[in-house]
């Protein structure tokens, strides 16, 4: 499975924003990263603004260039506001909404406990990130994988409450996917029309 591996303080530092979670490097470094990174005053195109955006949401959600060309796509010819759409479609990645329930620390952590076969889908085990989830559908842990220590780290804590489209069942370490949330539920500090005018030029 084609992932981004390069170091993600460097990228959080560039966005100076901690998009692939907590980051101790980017409070200590709040400056683009580069020798010239602290004194930089260059002014950015119109252009590289909007592709900018572009490139924060894919490593936000962990989606390479082709993948995210191809939920663009899919946003795109579906109904609705594409920029909306576009959120909405990488929100109903199997890899993010494992992560939202709390499974997972983070979406990299989230696509290696799906990729390893530690999530059920329906009840049925699935190795697939980038499954799109239908409301209805509940999301789980394997039965033999509930006692794994980086898994029970993770649910410590988490404030399951957080997002209304989202269920859980504590008993049974399962979430159930009530619906496509609106934009307005989604955290996430992207500019999606920037991302639509960008594939539009």
């Amino acid at each position: 499975m084609a992932r981004y591996i390069g170091p993600k303080s460097k990228i959080a530092r560039k966005f100076g924003e901690p998009i692939f979670g907590p980051d101790k490097v980017l409070s200590k470094k709040n400056y683009a990263p580069g020798m010239h990174g602290n004194n930089r005053r260059r002014k950015t195109s119109e252009y590289g603004i909007m592709l900018a955006e572009k490139q924060k949401a894919k490593y936000t959600y962990g989606v390479l260039e082709k993948q995210f060309r191809n939920v663009f796509k899919k946003a795109d010819s579906a109904p609705g506001i594409t920029g909306e759409v576009l959120l909405q479609n990488l929100e109903s990645r199997l890899d993010n909404i494992v992560y939202r329930l709390g499974i997972a620390p983070t979406r990299a952590a989230a696509r290696q406990l799906v990729s390893h076969c530690h999530i059920v889908v329906d009840g049925k085990v699935c190795n697939i990130p980038s499954r799109f989830i239908k409301p209805g559908e509940i999301i789980g842990v394997r039965e033999r994988s509930k006692s794994l220590e980086v898994i029970e780290n993770a649910l410590a804590g988490v404030n399951h409450s957080k997002y209304s489209w989202l269920e859980w069942d504590e008993a049974s370490k399962s979430g159930k996917f009530l619906n496509v949330p609106e934009r307005a539920e989604i955290p996430e500090n992207i500019k999606e029309q920037l991302i639509v005018e960008l594939y539009s030029k």
